[in-house]
């Protein structure tokens, strides 16, 4: 997977940032977007993070997922 694919969400993923459900649980499994970063290093230095790739979805909803929770898209 890299910067620049389209994805679709796989699995149940519960959010409270949605823009259009703020504060209430919303699913957003079969959601399609765009990988627009893997993130590796913060301020220069390596980095393990838990969810490394950050997926936008509409210009004001990005997320950031597991690559096991997507599926590319082709």
């Amino acid at each position: 997977m890299k910067v620049g694919d389209r994805v679709r969400v796989n699995t149940s993923v519960v959010v409270y940032i949605h823009p259009e459900h703020r504060g209430q649980a919303f699913d957003i499994k079969d959601s399609e977007g765009e990988v627009i970063a893997i993130v590796k290093q913060w301020n220069g230095r390596p980095v393990s993070a838990n969810l490394p790739i950050l997926v936008q979805f509409t210009k004001k909803f990005k997320v950031h997922l597991k690559e096991e929770e997507l599926e590319p898209i082709k």
